[in-house]
C-alpha cells in the first residue's frame, strides 16, 4: 500500500450520476486475512522456531529488521500470492502485513529480502526442513497407527544460466528436478536437486531419517512407502525389508513381467471382446530382477479397452487382495501429485531464478513453510466446513484477499473488512479457531 496522488479519474457514467475515483481512500488493504496466516503461526510457532537458526552474518547493532521478520514477510507474502521480491517494494508499506509481521513500521525492502535469502547456508536449510517435520509430529495427539510416506519428483524449469540446471530429455526444458515428500496433505520435505541424475537420488536417505525420526516417538508405526517406478530400487527395498518398512512402488514392464502377466492380459482381453467394456483384472506373481537378491511379490494389472492392453505392474512386501492394493492404496497416491501442484503453482516453489544454488533452495524451502500455513489453516481452521478440502489458491481468494481499511494509533490497530464479504462467518469461525492458546 503505497501513498498516491488524490487527483480523481473519471469515468463513463452511470445513467444521470458522475462515475469518479481517486487514490484519497486512506490505508486500505486487500489482504486482511493476512491476520489468519499470523495467529496460525503463532499456534504452530514456526516462524518463531526457524528464525533463530538462520544464518544472519549482519552487524546486530545496525540491523532495522530482525531474522524473524524478514522470515515472516517473504513466507506471509507467497501465501498471500506476491511471489517476486519486487512486489515487496510496496508491499513493504502495507499496514495489514506490518502488522501480521509485528511491526509498525515499514518492513524489508526487495534487496533486503533478497540478500535474506542469499544468507541460505546448509545447517539453516537443516532447520527449515525438520520444522516442516516438528509440525507434523505436534499435529498428533496421539500416536498414529500408520503413516503413508509418498515420494515424487517433478520439472522446476529454468531460463536463465542457474547452477545446477540441465536439459532433460522427458520434460524438453532445462530444469532442476526437486523431490516432495507427504504424508497426506502434510509437506515433510522439500529437495531441490539438479536434473541430470536419478530420480531417485536422495530418496532412500530421507525415508531414512523420517523412519527413524517417526519409530523413535511411535514405536509400533506402520510406514508405507509409496512411489512411483521412479523409484524401484532394490537397495531401497532391501532397507525396507531389514526395517519393517512396507512398500508399494511402481515398476516399469518390461518383457519377462508382461510374460508373467500374458495369461491374465488374454482374459482381459476375451472379457472385453464378449462384452464391448473395459475390462480390469488384478493378480500377482513373483518376479526377481537380475540385480535383486530374492524375488518379490509383483502385483499385475491386466487392462483391456478400445485402446489395447494397458498392463501395469507394482512391486510390494504387503499381503492381501491385489485389486485393493491397487486401487484403495496405490492410486491415492495422485493426491501428493495434486499437493505438488498446490506448491509449485499456489506457493511458487519453481521461482528458483537465482544464480547460486542454496538461495535456490531456500527458495523452496519458503515456500514449504508458506504451504504449511496454509494447509494448517485447512486442518485447524477449515475442518468441519464447506472448505474443509479447498486448494490453497482458494483459501487465498476467499479468505486472505479480503479488502479492509486500516485505522493505528499508540493504543489499537484496527481492520474494518469489507461490509460484503460474503464469508463473514466463515472468517470469524476461523479466526476463532486459530487463536494462539
Amino acid at each position: 500500500m503505497t501513498k498516491r496522488t488524490t487527483r480523481a479519474i473519471e469515468f463513463t457514467r452511470c445513467k444521470r450520476r458522475k462515475v469518479q475515483a481517486n487514490f484519497g481512500g486512506g490505508e486500505i488493504t486487500s489482504d486482511a486475512g493476512v491476520m489468519l496466516l499470523s495467529e496460525v503461526d503463532k499456534k504452530l510457532k514456526l516462524t518463531e522456531r526457524i528464525a533463530p537458526q538462520l544464518n544472519d552474518p549482519r552487524c546486530q547493532g545496525k540491523c532495522d529488521h530482525s531474522m524473524l521478520d524478514l522470515l515472516r514477510q517473504r513466507v506471509y507474502a507467497l501465501a498471500l500470492g506476491y511471489e517476486d521480491l519486487n512486489d515487496h517494494h510496496t508491499l513493504r508499506t502495507d499496514t495489514a502485513l506490518q502488522t501480521a509481521v509485528g511491526r509498525d513500521s515499514d518492513l524489508g525492502s526487495s534487496s533486503t529480502l533478497c540478500r535474506f535469502e542469499n544468507w541460505a547456508n546448509p545447517d539453516a536449510l537443516w532447520q527449515i526442513s525438520t520444522s516442516l517435520v516438528d509440525v507434523f509430529v505436534e499435529s498428533f495427539k496421539k500416536p498414529p497407527k500408520e503413516l503413508i510416506l509418498d515420494f515424487d519428483c517433478t520439472d522446476d524449469p529454468v531460463h536463465g544460466r542457474q547452477i545446477g540446471r540441465f536439459f532433460h530429455g522427458y520434460y524438453d526444458c532445462y530444469c532442476f528436478l526437486p523431490l516432495y515428500v507427504y504424508c497426506g496433505k502434510h509437506l515433510l520435505a522439500a529437495y531441490l536437486r539438479p536434473s541430470n541424475i536419478d530420480p531417485a537420488k536422495g530418496a532412500w536417505a530421507i525415508l531414512k531419517l523420517l523412519s527413524e525420526r517417526f519409530r523413535q516417538l511411535w514405536p509400533d508405526v506402520r510406514i508405507i512407502f509409496r512411489a512411483d517406478s521412479g523409484y524401484c530400487r532394490h537397495r531401497m527395498f532391501n532397507w525396507c525389508d531389514r526395517n519393517d518398512i512396507d512398500y508399494i512402488v511402481g515398476i516399469a514392464k518390461n518383457d519377462r513381467l508382461l510374460e508373467k502377466a500374458q495369461a491374465l492380459m488374454y482374459q482381459a482381453q476375451v472379457e472385453f471382446i464378449a462384452t464391448g467394456q473395459k475390462q480390469r483384472l488384478f493378480g500377482d506373481c513373483q518376479y526377481g530382477a537380475h540385480s535383486w537378491k530374492y524375488a518379490r511379490r509383483v502385483i499385475v494389472k491386466a487392462e483391456h479397452s478400445g485402446r489395447g492392453s494397458n498392463p501395469r505392474f507394482l512391486v510390494t512386501n504387503i499381503s492381501g487382495d491385489a485389486g485393493k492394493l491397487y486401487d484403495q492404496l496405490y492410486c491415492a497416491r495422485g493426491e501428493a501429485e495434486n499437493r505438488i501442484k498446490e506448491q509449485q503453482l499456489d506457493m511458487f516453489s519453481d521461482r528458483t531464478s537465482c544464480m547460486n544454488w542454496l538461495p535456490n533452495q531456500m527458495r523452496v524451502l519458503l515456500s514449504a513453510v508458506a504451504y504449511t500455513l496454509m494447509e494448517a489453516i485447512r486442518r485447524l481452521g477449515l475442518v468441519g466446513t464447506q472448505m474443509a478440502s479447498a486448494r490453497c489458491q482458494s483459501i487465498r481468494l476467499k479468505l486472505l484477499k479480503i479488502g479492509a481499511v486500516l485505522t493505528r494509533n499508540t493504543r489499537r490497530v484496527r481492520l474494518m473488512l469489507s461490509s460484503a464479504c460474503p464469508y463473514q462467518e466463515l472468517f470469524i469461525t476461523v479466526a476463532a479457531r486459530l487463536k494462539p492458546t
